[in-house]
């Protein structure tokens, strides 16, 4: 049988819980904050040479460091589930994205080093899906506060449902946001709807963790929210579950700075996350400083 939002969200994603004033946390880095248009590539693991797609991914994210680069993404892998690695790439519209392409086309001409160094990537890469997904902002929690340069974890609950229940799954979003309200839950997370990518109608519930000690914070607020979401909502939430959901999936992931290329100013969020010093001997070779993503 198949769970609430609710308990889907707290027994299979775990996510942190702790019990504060909403109103305590600090503003969001406005350079930082998650964007209209997400843009999710998942590629295959690939062991045998995955060393060697490290390095070269490494390099390709010191380049667009220094260089002017036309986009960003943060680069996610899965410690939970499949082995997978996930680019995270933001943008503020479809026309951002589609702009963006043109720029890494007169980049890769001002740069014939990176195009190269990009096929040699690709050359050794698994294969890999594209997803664009679309910002609920009329459902989440506390997602305006959220800024993803403190996230060092996130956590992304799934949920594929039959034709015709978005209404209703939309509707039990809501009431989860009313029983964190109630509580003042201190778990700020985003929806967003699956736009492109997939032949189900998906959404995706993101939780952005700065630690995974937050997740201990989960037993002490459970029941606190069952009991705010109250017994006439947890039968309509488990109703809705029953009706609508063709599958669920929690993916816990974590963030990997040395491969990922983030925008200065998000960077200041966290500088000793995300631009740490490099130590002697860990400079990119002058052969492998310029490379780009695949777009």
């Amino acid at each position: 049988m198949k769970m609430s939002i609710l308990v889907v969200t707290l027994s299979i994603s775990y996510t942190c819980a702790a019990v504060a004033s909403a109103q305590s946390r600090k503003p969001a880095n406005p350079s930082a904050t998650p964007p209209s248009v997400l843009r999710l590539v998942r590629q295959e693991a690939t062991i045998a040479r995955n060393a060697e797609k490290e390095k070269l991914q490494t390099a390709m994210s010191r380049a667009c460091d220094r260089l002017e680069s036309p986009s960003s993404w943060i680069n996610l892998q899965s410690l939970s589930g499949s082995a997978e690695t996930v680019l995270f790439e933001p943008f503020d519209s479809y026309q951002h994205w589609e702009q963006s392409l043109a720029e890494w086309g007169e980049f890769y001409i001002r740069h014939p080093d990176v195009a190269r160094l990009q096929e040699e990537k690709d050359r050794i890469s698994g294969s890999e899906s594209k997803t664009f997904a679309l910002r609920r902002d009329d459902v989440g929690y506390l997602a305006d506060t959220i800024d993803l340069s403190e996230m060092h974890y996130m956590r992304v609950l799934e949920v594929r449902l039959f034709a015709g229940h978005e209404d209703e799954f939309v509707e039990s979003l809501g009431l989860l946001s009313d029983a964190y309200r109630k509580v003042q839950a201190d778990t700020p997370w985003v929806v967003y709807e699956v736009d492109m990518g997939t032949t189900t109608s998906t959404f995706l519930i993101l939780f952005p963790l700065a630690t995974l000690a937050q997740n201990d914070n989960l037993l002490a607020i459970k029941g606190a929210l069952l009991d705010a979401e109250g017994g006439e909502a947890a039968e309509h939430a488990k109703q809705v579950a029953r009706e609508s959901y063709a599958s669920t999936q929690s993916t816990l992931y974590a963030v990997k700075p040395a491969l990922s290329h983030v925008p200065k100013e998000f960077a200041e969020g966290d500088p000793d996350f995300w631009r740490p010093t490099l130590t002697p001997g860990s400079r990119p070779s002058s052969r492998s400083k310029e490379i780009a993503p695949k777009n």
